[in-house]
């Protein structure tokens, strides 16, 4: 039996505390083959570093930000992500929204992520 070989990467980068963010939504998207705009990613990584917030103070800030162009706009793409399963909506008349939990994002003091990932070739038959 062949011994298989395997090409280790590892690159270290140093990075803003919003990338990590995003690069962890990004991550658990891709990995879930979940697509999302630039746009919806903005969107989530300030909703993780507010963590819980009230859907209409949350629209506001977003389209004050520029990030979508309208209120109504940030809430279609809320609306679109908690069908997705990115948010979850809770409270009265669901009003209050927070990243799904499930997704994991770490957001205070420093963080260091550790991914293994094992590309493997499969065989054609």
């Amino acid at each position: 039996m062949d011994m298989m070989k395997v090409k280790k990467v590892e690159k270290k980068v140093r990075m803003s505390k919003d990338e990590v963010i995003k690069y962890q939504i990004l991550t658990y998207c891709f990995l879930n083959e979940i697509q999302i705009s630039l746009s919806d990613l903005l969107c989530l990584t300030e909703l993780a570093k507010l963590e819980n917030t009230e859907l209409t103070k949350f629209c506001s800030f977003i389209s004050d930000k520029k990030i979508f162009k309208s209120s109504q706009s940030c809430r279609n793409a809320i609306t679109k992500a908690s069908k997705k399963e990115l948010i979850v909506k809770t409270g009265n008349n669901k009003k209050n929204i927070k990243l799904n939990p499930k997704i994991e994002i770490q957001t205070k003091g420093t963080i260091l992520l550790d991914y293994k990932l094992l590309g493997v070739e499969t065989e054609e038959v």
